[in-house]
């Protein structure tokens, strides 16, 4: 047991790390969101979505740094302090994918959305809400096995999105013509794939958190 987990039994409910935690997933779920609305809409309609999700971003990274700084302020952290740096950093680069996507639908003016880009962003949204409920068991160890549960079909899903991926890419290059629709949309769908193999890299923060824990 490390030096960390026994002041966890002196000190009380962590009060600083668990909300910003909190926050960081909660808002990932509505960038998500709103990421998927997004993709759902007529082209004329997308542009309030792309605000809100540069906004969401830059939130998620301010309650990164946020973090970060009471890491510097703090001795007592609710687990190891790797830990807490690799969870809220691994929050973060979701988002920053995420906001990559939507934003490169933005920049380079994709008109038209596939399925394979709506499917994605659906597994993106699935996978949110799968770290906003780890997040939430993640509370005072309350729920360990559930938080393992959850990597589990995090990693499911990201394996799901790799096939969506490379189907995609193979029918583009089988059946687009254009040769800037293809950058157009092996750009977008690459950063969708990227945002879910980051939620794979929050599974594995998770993962090492419980094992400590167990």
């Amino acid at each position: 047991m490390s030096i960390n987990s026994i002041f966890q039994f002196l000190v009380p409910k962590d009060k600083k790390f668990f909300p910003l935690f909190e926050q960081a997933a909660q808002n990932l779920v509505v960038l998500a969101q709103t990421l998927h609305e997004a993709v759902n809409v007529p082209k004329a309609e997308r542009e309030p979505y792309y605000r809100k999700i540069e906004e969401l971003e830059g939130i998620i990274e301010e309650i990164a740094h946020k973090t970060n700084l009471e890491l510097s302020r703090n001795f007592i952290t609710p687990f190891d302090r790797e830990d807490v740096h690799a969870l809220i950093t691994a929050i973060d680069n979701v988002a920053d994918y995420l906001y990559g996507a939507a934003n490169r639908m933005r920049l380079y003016q994709v008109e038209k959305i596939t399925k394979s880009i709506r499917k994605m962003t659906e597994i993106t949204l699935e996978s949110a809400q799968l770290i906003e409920a780890a997040i939430s068991d993640l509370e005072g160890m309350k729920n360990l096995k559930g938080i393992g549960e959850i990597c589990k079909r995090l990693n499911k899903l990201e394996n799901k999105s790799d096939n969506v991926f490379d189907k995609a890419v193979a029918d583009i290059f089988e059946n687009e013509t254009d040769a800037k629709n293809i950058i157009k949309y092996k750009e977008v769908l690459s950063a969708l794939e990227s945002a879910s193999d980051k939620c794979k890299g929050v599974a594995n923060v998770l993962e090492s958190i419980v094992v400590k824990h167990s």
